[in-house]
C-alpha cells in the first residue's frame, strides 16, 4: 500500500483550475465563473489551497485576509469524495495556517439550507454571529455568517 494515492493539500496553481472550475459547477446553485475562479489562484492571497489525491483536485478553499481577519470566501470537495472528512481536512489546515499568521478571527458565510456544511462548521468551533437578509442574489436566500476564534488554534 505504500503507493496508494495520498491526500495532499497545496498552493493553487493555474493547472488546478479546470478540477476547481469541475467542482465549483456541481457544487453551488450559482457558480463562480471560470475568469473569477482564475483571478482568485493568480492573485497570491494568503491561502488558497486545493487538496489533491493522486494528483487530481477533489477539494479547494479560497480566502481573502483583511487585517487579522481570514474571510472563507469558497470551500467545496468534488461530490464523489465527501462524507470522508476531506472538507474537514482542508478546512482545519486553514484555521491553522491562519492561526499561525497571527490572525484573529475566521468570518465566511453560509446558506440557510445548507445544514452539512453548516454542521461542519459547528462542529470545528464556528458560530453564527448574525444573519444577512436576502444574502445571495440566484435566490434571495438568507445567510449566516459564522466566526471562529483562530486564538484557540494557538493553543
Amino acid at each position: 500500500m505504500e503507493n496508494a494515492p495520498k491526500y495532499e493539500i497545496g498552493r493553487t496553481v493555474i493547472s488546478d483550475l479546470d478540477g476547481i472550475v469541475a467542482i465549483e459547477n456541481v457544487s453551488f446553485p450559482t457558480p463562480w465563473p471560470r475568469r473569477v475562479l482564475e483571478r482568485e489562484i493568480l492573485s497570491k492571497k494568503f491561502y488558497n489551497e486545493v487538496l489533491r489525491f493522486g494528483g487530481m483536485v477533489v477539494g479547494y478553499v479560497f480566502t481573502w485576509t483583511v487585517l487579522d481577519e481570514i474571510h472563507i470566501l469558497n470551500i467545496a470537495v468534488h461530490p464523489d469524495f465527501r462524507s470522508m472528512g476531506l472538507g474537514e481536512k482542508l478546512l482545519r489546515n486553514c484555521l491553522g495556517k491562519a492561526a499561525t499568521e497571527g490572525l484573529k478571527i475566521a468570518i465566511l458565510e453560509v446558506r440557510v439550507s445548507n445544514v452539512r456544511a453548516r454542521a461542519l462548521y459547528e462542529k470545528i468551533g464556528f458560530r453564527t454571529i448574525h444573519t444577512r437578509r436576502k444574502y445571495y442574489s440566484d435566490t434571495g436566500e438568507d445567510a449566516y455568517v459564522m466566526m471562529f476564534d483562530l486564538k484557540r488554534e494557538e493553543a
